[in-house]
């Protein structure tokens, strides 16, 4: 007999969204709340430290998503910026200092960011291969030629990226606006869309790219524009030159190995629910002659996206890349590829736009009030005594995990490079060069922890293959393996091999 069981009269089911994600949003508030009355660490200013808390209840804001990202980072910005948290008292109690003036100025600084208008950039391209079909031809093609089975499909857009990577010293604009918008059109074409299909190939597809950009952001000098700052900061702190070969040459050993697991350890970790379609092949085959020849819009946007590709690769001497993208974008407007209307409904641009945005910002407020600086130098000094090796391996993991507090691999290699580096020479016994060269190749390689942690990364988390949970898990089991490789391959074959 079949038991009743009288159901409570007011079911979380039945409660206002608000109620039913209140803890989402206590959370935070109380991280933050606490960590501002409780007394400081010694040596940190109590400014720097509610800074801090600030920026701790914005991060946890954004895993949890009580609202959206871009709102969570937008209320940081806004408190940071009324509150004066943003800025030191010395400056506060500068009478010609303006903070009204002064707190716009900050709150907004992160919009002038050329890496946030690149991310905006990735998403136009995006929107021009599926506005003409381009996407489409293009990702048919793969897909006729390495579709059988989809762990072939993850070797094709590793290989992809690693052919790209020494020509392409913006990996937001190797990854976000040449690999992703190809990519994207992949997982449609096998059934398989955000949300509860996601997992059938399109998870596997983004998660793999993704950290495929990270890996060869670290392979080249030339890969990633924090590289070649990274190699100024070295030559000034350490006097060590470092060559382009000296750096691929030191860093091999490592990519190699995790270019070569990368496709098969995701397929294990992350499998995608589709293994193999020998159909999907002749059904590519079909659906290509079925679309016929290049049409003159598709045409018009091969041509912008390979004059994109070589201003990146050729024209970085007189043309940002930022600029660049700006122009494609002018240009596909000019020549009826996308319509304004069509970039103005773009939700998902602007939104990445917003919170990318503001994260720059924040991230930057926290070297300002002086919190980074005091960090990795007490992290840096609790190490005196121990053998060269070890010190080494534990400055090169704390420069990568503290990677969790920025939002820019330039302003984490400006304001934590120098400082760890400095630490790290003063020991006895280390090898200066290994060392350098160990913390230099942390910097692609960090860029896979967090959806903010490289200027790709929001591109990659905003198509929404891969959900805010997984992401976050992904990020941290994959930088742990990364950072693992480096330390355990890295600092023996350095030190054996760098004089």
């Amino acid at each position: 007999m079949a038991i009743a069981v009288q159901k409570p009269s007011l079911p979380l089911a039945h409660l206002p969204d608000w109620a039913g994600g209140l803890w989402k949003a206590a959370v935070p508030i109380g991280a933050a709340v606490l960590i501002a009355v409780v007394p400081p660490p010694p040596g940190l200013p109590h400014h720097a430290f509610h800074y801090f808390g600030l920026f701790v209840g914005v991060i946890l804001g954004l895993v949890l998503e009580p609202v959206p990202a871009a709102a969570v980072g937008l209320v940081g910005v806004a408190i940071a910026a009324v509150s004066g948290l943003a800025f030191t008292p010395e400056q506060l109690a500068n009478p010609s200092f303006q903070l009204p003036a002064e707190a716009l100025k900050w709150a907004l600084s992160g919009f002038t960011n050329g890496t946030v208008w690149l991310i905006f950039g990735a998403f136009m391209f995006a929107l021009g291969y599926e506005r003409t079909g381009l996407g489409k031809r293009l990702a048919l093609q793969l897909v006729r030629g390495m579709g059988r089975r989809t762990l072939g499909l993850g070797y094709a857009v590793t290989i992809a990226d690693l052919v790209l990577a020494p020509f392409t010293p913006s990996n937001t604009a190797r990854s976000g606006g040449t690999i992703f918008p190809l990519v994207k059109n992949i997982p449609a074409l096998y059934g398989s869309q955000p949300g509860p299909t996601a997992r059938r190939i399109g998870s596997y597809l983004v998660w793999t790219s993704f950290a495929a950009t990270c890996i060869t952001s670290s392979m080249f000098l030339t890969a990633l524009a924090p590289n070649l700052l990274a190699l100024e900061l070295v030559r000034k702190t350490a006097h060590v030159d470092i060559s382009w070969m000296d750096w691929f040459v030191g860093f091999l050993p490592v990519g190699l190995l995790l270019l070569l697991a990368l496709p098969l350890v995701t397929y294990l970790v992350y499998p995608p629910e589709v293994k193999e379609g020998r159909e999907v092949q002749g059904w590519a085959r079909e659906e290509l002659a079925r679309m016929g020849g290049m049409t003159r819009r598709e045409a018009i946007m091969a041509a912008l996206v390979v004059a994109a590709l070589g201003l990146w690769i050729f024209g970085k001497s007189f043309v940002d890349p930022t600029m660049v993208a700006i122009l494609v974008i002018c240009a596909m407007i000019l020549t009826g590829v996308v319509k304004w209307d069509d970039i103005v409904s773009n939700k998902q641009a602007w939104n990445v736009l917003v919170w990318f945005a503001t994260l720059v910002t924040l991230a930057d407020g926290l070297n300002k009030v002086g919190f980074v600086t005091w960090f990795a130098k007490g992290a840096a000094g609790m190490l005196a005594g121990l053998g060269p090796v070890t010190v080494m391996a534990l400055l090169a993991a704390l420069f990568f995990l503290v990677h969790y507090l920025f939002a820019s691999s330039t302003a984490h290699t400006t304001a934590v490079l120098p400082v760890v580096l400095a630490a790290g020479a003063a020991i006895p016994g280390i090898p200066v060069k290994a060392f350098a060269l160990l913390l230099c190749f942390a910097l692609g390689l960090m860029g896979v922890i967090s959806p903010y942690a490289t200027g790709p990364a929001p591109v990659w988390y905003a198509s929404g293959y891969v959900p805010r949970g997984d992401f976050w898990k992904l990020g941290l089991g994959y930088g742990l393996a990364f950072l693992a490789a480096l330390l355990a391959i890295g600092v023996p074959y350095l030190s054996a091999v760098v004089r």
